[in-house]
């Protein structure tokens, strides 16, 4: 296997990056290169990894959906209870990773993060499907269960016990917003030697950097 491993690589000849060429304000710009990903077909363009930081100060990351990009920040949904909801609440900041493969990119994001309201979580839960919604009825996140029958079993009751009717949204359930303070998109380049643009916050306004490959 590390001989596999030593010589998987291959040349990036895709694209380029140039400073000229990019909006002032990363979320337009990532606006952007997400729309080029979802036009390209790319698969789950919106699968990002997420990383948190524990109670023992360790990072932690899983790979959760974005489901919206508004004025603010970077947006998803999850359990308030679950480990990452625990690990927010005890420290409010977080990263997150896209990759792109087919396009040669990434996009790394840096920041502070808030829960949504109740309205943005209670509109966005009310067109989740049906399953979904009784899924997250049914699920202790992150809880240690004996066997998937229970969360199962779990499932078939909240089904019984919303039968007929809308399924509330669980009040440990809703958004979070990351707000950045630094995002940062490459661009695989020949020779290992790919653009690295980084939109950093100083005094309230956005600095592009070049950052070496």
């Amino acid at each position: 296997m590390k001989d596999t491993l030593t010589h998987l690589r291959r040349e990036y000849r895709a694209s380029s990056l140039d400073e000229a060429g990019v909006a002032g304000d990363p979320l337009v710009e990532f606006r952007r290169w997400f729309a080029e990903a979802h036009a390209a077909g790319v698969d789950e363009p919106n699968a990002m990894t997420l990383a948190t930081v524990s109670a023992e100060g360790l990072p932690r990351a899983r790979v959760v959906l974005l489901k919206d990009v508004d004025d603010e920040g970077f947006v998803f949904f999850t359990n308030y209870e679950s480990a990452k909801g625990r690990e927010l609440a005890a420290h409010p900041v977080a990263a997150l990773v896209f990759l792109w493969l087919p396009l040669e990119r990434s996009v790394r994001v840096e920041g502070r993060v808030e829960r949504v309201d109740a309205a943005t979580s209670d509109a966005y839960f009310a067109q989740r499907p049906r399953a979904s919604q009784l899924g997250a009825n049914a699920s202790p996140q992150s809880q240690v269960v004996a066997d998937r029958s229970e969360i199962e079993r779990a499932f078939a009751e909240a089904e019984a016990r919303h039968a007929g009717a809308p399924v509330p949204r669980p009040g440990g359930w809703g958004g979070y917003r990351v707000i950045p303070t630094a995002v940062e998109f490459w661009q695989g380049r020949p020779s290992r030697l790919h653009d690295r643009l980084r939109y950093r916050l100083q005094d309230g306004r956005w600095v592009i950097e070049r950052l070496a490959p």
